[in-house]
């Protein structure tokens, strides 16, 4: 694609995004919203379309090469990505589910299920692609020195003496040699048995013309067997009855668009570098050429205001300290007298605040009590109408709209109407950045001469007012050692923690972590390979009030919205709603593993190992637990973002201790994990993720206080089990043919997991089969055997997890709503009927009045 068609994407983009800024910030407040449906479908609407924005905005981003239009997509992306963060929080809020359906949104405006899938902007990691190959490159030199440490932990192959290994071989040799054997006996009873059939028979000889008769025959039926086998397979694949063959070899169109891409980054590397360059050199030849015009206009101006105050006010005004702005504060197009009232003004009223403090505090005691006096006959009226006011659904404030609606309004100040046909390779734009840099260039201009006019505005007075001179300096001595003496408190309010590996550098701290196996490599997985399929279904069963099981795909987006967006921007996790920890649970086999590699693979986040099996037997005792933590998370920030796995996340929460698992010391966690969630701040990029296939083990309030975010992972449905037969066993060289019959081995494999599949496939394919496929096809028959000897996942199972999520507080508030709207469906229909009965009796009294 072209620097147009991105460029068109863009205008595209801005244009949907102004239409739904204008509907987010109408004109007049919307009122209350008292239906729940509607609400919903407010907030969905708004969902779906911020994510075909962001969909459409991390396209441009990754393809256009112009480093200014680029800054202003990147601020317009990571509100847009907040902002999708945002309505995602109002809707679990008001559903009190983390899964929603959007089926009639995407109906209504002709989308499909791929068009709402959350993208992943690709600047996670490849804007820091050197440090992550620098990291990785550590990594692999640190793990290549404790290399003959982990080869002791293989299993020792058993030492045999010299006859024994004699006669293993005996063993197996006079084997091979009575199958050679028993092979050759049986092909020599076949020939004896043909031989003797042909005596009974008696041998004819056919005239040629007959045999070649024959033989034709044979022939043309083979041939137009194969011809009507081929025409019947390409039309069931034209009508899509049958998916098509898979293409061993990407197509040449694929390729070039491929390449084409590449060609863009690369571009945009080279474009990034000179405009690096342009702003260094730029601000130079300002500084150099405008910067004494700059000075003179400025020392002239602050001249004349001094002038124009002595002649407006008889005397000098106080010149603005540098927190008010100095001179900045001056040319606010404001006059000499507003400018010198402003100043006395906020004088007057620091001091009648530190006079009047000591008497408000007397006086609002006595005040409060004759309000409650006044108060407690217009009390109930009062509430009453605040009651009418506040029911129903308003729309929370946002802290990413104002960064939207700011990226929009440069968009349209700067982009939109601009003429770039001279700009056909897209190089920066030499103009905007000699706007940018005079602006920073007389702001430090600015400084240097507020100093000196300070100074002279001093000599000034000493001059012409030194007794009203000496007064103010003071006052200003006062103000400064008051100053002071607030910092001085301030200080001693902030505790800083103590760091205990305050002599040690990060690179010490880092190796340590990873030889001792917390810090460990994130196998390289991403989150298009957890396959799963969309959920079709969902708003209709919600409708009839039955809860679907979510999907795959919805698990997919979750994690997408949870972990990946805000761990891969700085700028999104600092704003949107603070995720500190998250917890996937599911039966064992569905991806929970996959999922924290996918995530840190995605944002190219550190990995570290705290599962209960890993810990157990490092670091004992109570301080060499708090060193481990400081280190982990002390190493996580500094390198951010960071992600600490907590494995069988149960274990640490046991209700009771198994006799088996009391050496590991399972509960080890336990009182130090909420003390460091609460060292997380916004600006740490830092997450913990739990996994668990037991949660019901672990005690359930301390559980769900540290982990606030879970997700449920079930087993995969028949549309899920169908995409994922296909995509294992292509991903392990089978090829897939009218033989194999994909629905039924999806139909018959309900209860099984991905993982189940996965070991399935790999028992079938091996090297051998592999070798066979193109003789002997694969059937589904051949899949059966190697699932019979796992165990899947019973219904009883699948109850209990329910039952467990049912009992968290998400699960409780969802519980308790539907409770509500079925008290409030019952009564509606009890008002009903009592409205119906009461207007049979008043018919019957005016029948007995009329007789």
């Amino acid at each position: 694609m072209s620097h147009s068609a991105y460029g068109k994407i863009w205008v595209a983009a801005q244009g949907a995004l102004e239409d739904l800024i204008q509907k987010e910030i109408p004109a007049e407040p919307p009122r209350p919203q008292k239906d729940q449906q509607v609400a919903f479908h407010t907030l969905a609407t708004f969902y779906v379309k911020y994510v075909q924005i962001l969909r459409s905005l991390e396209t441009v981003y990754d393809q256009i090469v112009h480093p200014q239009k680029r800054r202003v997509i990147r601020h317009m992306l990571d509100g847009v990505m907040g902002r999708v963060l945002e309505l995602k929080r109002e809707m679990v809020d008001l559903e009190f589910s983390e899964f929603h359906y959007y089926d009639d949104i995407l109906q209504d405006l002709k989308l499909t299920p791929e068009d709402i899938e959350i993208p992943i902007p690709r600047y996670f990691v490849s804007e820091k692609i050197r440090v992550l190959k620098d990291r990785e490159r550590i990594l692999a030199q640190i793990l290549a020195k404790a290399g003959p440490q982990e080869l002791e932990t293989k299993v020792n192959v058993k030492q045999l003496s010299l006859a024994e290994a004699v006669r293993l071989i005996q063993v197996s040799e006079r084997a091979r040699q009575g199958r050679l054997r028993a092979k050759f006996m049986k092909e020599i009873r076949q020939e004896e048995e043909k031989e003797q059939q042909a005596r009974i028979r008696g041998v004819t000889t056919l005239d040629p013309d007959e045999a070649s008769t024959r033989i034709q025959k044979v022939w043309r039926g083979y041939s137009q067997r194969k011809r009507t086998k081929k025409e019947r397979l390409e039309e069931m694949i034209f009508l899509g009855m049958l998916p098509a063959p898979q293409q061993q070899q990407t197509s040449a169109a694929r390729l070039q668009a491929q390449q084409v891409e590449s060609a863009r980054h690369v571009v945009q590397e080279e474009h990034e570098v000179e405009f690096q360059h342009a702003l260094v050199s730029i601000r130079e030849t300002i500084r150099s050429l405008e910067g004494p015009d700059i000075k003179e206009s400025l020392q002239e101006q602050i001249r004349q205001w001094f002038i124009e105050c002595h002649d407006a006010t008889g005397k000098f005004p106080d010149y603005p300290d540098e927190e008010d702005g100095g001179s900045a504060a001056i040319f606010a197009e404001k006059t000499p007298e507003q400018v010198a009232a402003e100043l006395a003004a906020k004088e007057e009223e620091k001091e009648k605040k530190k006079k009047s403090k000591g008497k408000k505090d007397k006086k609002s005691g006595k005040k409060e009590k004759k309000k409650d006096k006044k108060g407690k006959g217009k009390g109930k009226k009062g509430k009453g109408d605040k009651e009418e006011e506040e029911q129903g659904w308003k729309m929370t404030p946002s802290n990413f709209l104002p960064t939207v609606v700011e990226g929009n309004k440069s968009y349209k100040d700067v982009w939109q109407g601009r003429d770039e046909g001279h700009n056909f390779s897209q190089r920066f734009d030499g103009e905007l950045i000699k706007e940018e840099k005079r602006k920073e260039v007389e702001e430090e201009i600015r400084i240097q001469v507020d100093e000196l006019m300070r100074q002279e505005l001093k000599n000034l007075k000493l001059t012409v007012d030194r007794e009203k001179g000496k007064k103010k300096k003071g006052k200003k001595g006062g103000k400064k050692k008051k100053k002071k003496k607030g910092k001085k408190g301030g200080k001693k309010k902030q505790k800083k923690e103590k760091d205990l590996t305050a002599d040690r550098t990060i690179e010490s701290l880092y190796e340590e972590l990873v030889q001792e196996g917390l810090l460990i490599r994130p196998s390289r997985t991403k989150l298009t390979d957890f396959i799963g399929e969309y959920s079709y279904l969902g708003t209709t069963l919600r409708q009839a009030d039955i809860e679907p099981m979510p999907s795959l795909s919805d698990v997919k987006q979750l994690m997408a919205l949870y972990g990946i967006l805000p761990l891969g921007s700085q700028a999104v996790h600092e704003k949107a709603p603070l995720m500190k920890t998250l917890l996937l649970a599911g039966p064992a086999g569905v991806g929970k593993k996959m999922l924290v590699h996918a995530l840190c693979t995605e944002t190219g986040a550190n990995l570290f190992n705290l599962s209960s099996a890993n810990i157990a037997g490092k670091y004992p005792g109570k301080s060499g637990l708090q060193m481990m933590l400081h280190m982990v998370f002390k190493v996580a920030r500094q390198l951010q973002p960071s992600v600490v796995w907590i494995g069988d996340a149960e274990k640490t929460f046991y209700k009771k201790v198994p006799k088996a698992e009391k050496e590991m010391e399972p509960k080890r966690l336990k009182k130090d994990l909420p003390k460091l969630l609460k060292s997380i701040k916004a600006e740490d990029r830092v997450l913990i993720v739990g996994t668990t296939r037991r949660p019901f083990d672990a005690d359930l309030k301390p559980f769900c206080k540290v982990y606030k975010k879970i997700l449920l992972i079930p087993r995969p449905d028949y549309s899920s089990r169908l995409v994922l037969w296909s995509h294992v066993i292509l991903q392990n060289r089978g090829l897939i043919t009218s033989a194999l019959d994909l629905s039924s081995l999806a139909k018959i494999t309900d209860g099984y997991t991905q993982g189940h599949m996965v070991r399935a496939v790999q028992a079938v394919l091996t090297d051998r089969r592999v070798q066979l496929q193109g003789k002997k096809p694969l059937t589904a028959v051949e899949f059966i055997s190697p699932l019979a000897r796992q165990d899947p996942i019973y219904k009883e199972e699948e109850e209990a997890f329910k039952t467990w999520y049912a009992k968290t507080p998400l699960g409780k508030k969802r519980a308790k709503a539907a409770k509500a709207s079925e008290e409030d469906g019952e009564s509606g229909k009890a008002g009903k009927s009592k409205g119906k009965k009461a207007g049979k009796k008043g018919k019957k009294k005016k029948k007995k009045k009329k007789k």
